[in-house]
């Protein structure tokens, strides 16, 4: 067991009622500030300067193993400009990452930017994400901002999270041992009780050292109730990040807190997919889009760096804040596999961070250095619960099925999905004629080499769990062929205009977008066929879909307006079942083709 770090306020109670690769490296200037000498960076704290080492990383989502498949990969540019992909993530290896990288550090502190549990695998998932929680204790987290998935269960699973207790309905695990909750807090600015007013976690907090202080606001998006189960996000409001995070900062200033970093739960997208792209090169192209663009310019320059998250993305970039003068802003993609290190060189005179001396670099967490025993003997200990339901094999396939992993916005699994729920659809329903499957809700890949024992080609209950793991219930609706063409436009328009979500379709559905138009105009109508047949918009159609979409998940208010519904079985059944039906040894599932979308660029 690694000594465990001396840190301020282990145990933090929230106020709810109810070694590594070096990847993209960014500096604003990797220099001492003018006029200063080596004399007054003293890194043992007696000098003007000290640096303080900001250690962060992003939407873990429960990936206590490592991530199967492409989900479990990076891409590095090569000298020659092509991209190698490296096998990255697992909680022992980002243990092991973190922890070296402390090595000389008295003044470190980690943070991370949200979605650490939701949308988990089995290990983790089966559990309410207890082992996640546990795992980032052992890694010494320090605080993290809440994310959209936070709020899955709902706010008082989020509460239970943070000050510990045995669950509701699952009561303790272990024997009966009660769970201690996180010794980081989540930070939950923009996030208020709609009857109070009031946040419903810490806005803030604050990391001490040595008369070195660094203030901490954490907010998710403020989009968050149209990607979340209406459950979820009940009774809570959710506010504006440019606003919530300056009204903090403010607050912060007031209180001599003039050092202070951003969680924010919304991200962008990087030119390049590699995580070792130059995000602040100059070319034609380049650079960075998406909301953290806009949220980054509108914050105060009393903020000095922003960590965030949402995306998925591995970037280090500079973006202005409102002054003109370039912040950084980071993200380490998901799942474990990547860790931002940032320098944060504080001014013990001012209280302030140098912003010209930050310097900021994304590491790989490679899967070449030792494992963290401590997390190896965690995942053993949880696997043994979770065996017995995990291992049981349900189904077969003849190569990978690609979700996660996919590279075109339809993906093989996700059409596979679609195909399961529809066929689920008809044994309830004969008059079933479609399904579709949010992308969102695809949360991993299908991977034809064998994980364990159970042999290649063999799709276990554990990696079912992990390609749909929020337990959602197959619903029907009627829709009319209007609905229908107005949710495909929705794909494609309104909140999904700047990022289209595109969904996976069931067999015999078929249509075109071309993505050179604007809007709904995207969604070439007159190629929605239904079998061969033009959707006729005056018909009705009972359309299968999962409870996410059918409450309007997703900004997709047409799928939330049908007619006549029926709550079926958890969707996670209707996969199993569906594979267990159309598979064996003998004759496996081939992934399907994708070729139900027709994208026009």
């Amino acid at each position: 067991m690694p000594v465990k770090r001396n840190r301020p306020g282990r145990r933090i109670r929230a106020a709810l009622a109810a070694t590594a690769t070096l990847a993209t490296a960014g500096a604003l200037v990797a220099a001492l500030p003018a006029g200063a000498t080596q004399q007054d960076r003293d890194r043992q704290g007696q000098g003007r300067y000290q640096d303080v080492q900001l250690l962060s990383f992003n939407d873990f989502h429960g990936n206590l193993e490592p991530p199967a498949g492409s989900s479990g990969q990076v891409t590095e540019k090569q000298p020659d400009g092509t991209s190698k992909a490296i096998d990255a993530g697992g909680v022992e290896y980002l243990a092991s990452s973190l922890r070296t990288a402390r090595q000389g550090h008295p003044y470190s502190v980690t943070a991370a930017a949200g979605d650490l549990v939701g949308g988990s695998p089995l290990l983790s998932g089966l559990f309410h994400d207890e082992p996640t929680v546990e795992a980032m204790n052992k890694l010494d987290l320090d605080v993290t901002s809440v994310g959209n998935h936070e709020f899955d269960e709902g706010a008082e699973e989020l509460a239970r999270l943070q000050n510990g207790g045995c669950h509701p309905d699952a009561g303790c695990y272990e024997g009966g041992r009660t769970f201690e909750g996180a010794d980081y807090p989540y930070l939950a600015a923009n996030v208020t009780d709609e009857k109070t007013g009031k946040p419903i976690l810490k806005p803030y907090w604050v990391w001490k050292n040595k008369g070195v202080k660094v203030g901490f606001i954490g907010v998710t998006l403020e989009g968050t109730p149209d990607i979340v189960t209406a459950d979820g996000v009940k009774g809570l409001e959710f506010h504006d990040e440019i606003e919530t995070v300056n009204k903090y900062a403010k607050i912060l200033d007031k209180q001599g807190v003039k050092s202070i970093v951003a969680l924010i739960h919304e991200g962008g997208a990087p030119a390049s997919g590699d995580y070792n792209y130059d995000c602040d090169s100059p070319g034609a192209g380049d650079g960075i889009s998406g909301p953290i663009v806009d949220i980054a310019k509108g914050i105060t320059p009393k903020v000095d760096a922003l960590v965030t998250g949402h995306t998925h993305q591995a970037y280090v970039c500079t973006i202005p804040d409102p002054s003109g003068k370039p912040r950084m802003v980071t993200s380490a993609s998901s799942f474990g596999k990547v860790y931002t290190d940032t320098t944060l060189t504080y001014d013990r005179r001012t209280q302030d961070i140098v912003r010209t001396s930050v310097k900021s670099a994304n590491h790989v967490v490679a899967r070449t250095q030792p494992k963290a025993a401590d997390m190896t003997e965690l995942i053993g200990r949880w696997d043994k619960l979770a065996a017995p339901v995990a291992n049981r094999p349900v189904g077969h396939i003849s190569a990978d099925i690609l979700g996660r992993g996919a590279k075109t916005p339809e993906e093989p699994l996700g059409d596979l999905i679609a195909d399961a729920q529809l066929a689920y659809g008809k044994s309830l329903d004969p008059k079933t004629s479609l399904a579709l499957m949010n992308p969102g809700g695809v949360r991993s890949d299908l991977v034809h080499k064998a994980s364990g024992s159970e042999g290649d080609g063999v799709v276990t209950y554990r990696e079912a769990f992990a390609v749909q793991p929020f337990g959602n219930t197959v619903n029907l609706a009627d829709l009319t062929g209007a609905q229908v063409i107005e949710a495909l436009q929705q794909q494609v328009s309104g909140s999904n205009e700047a990022s289209p979500r595109v969904l996976q379709p069931s067999a015999g559905l078929t249509y075109t977008l071309d993505m050179t138009k604007t809007g709904a105009a995207r969604l070439v109508v007159d190629t929605v066929k239904l079998n061969g047949a033009a959707i006729d918009p005056a018909a009705t159609y009972r359309v299968a879909m999962n409870a996410f979409l059918a409450g309007g998940g997703d900004g997709f208010k047409a799928l939330g307006q049908g007619r006549n519904p029926f709550v079926g079985a958890d969707d996670l059944k209707a996969f199993g079942d569906y594979l267990t039906a159309n598979s064996s040894a003998q004759n496996p599932i081939a992934p399907p083709k994708a070729d139900r979308v027709t994208i026009l660029k």
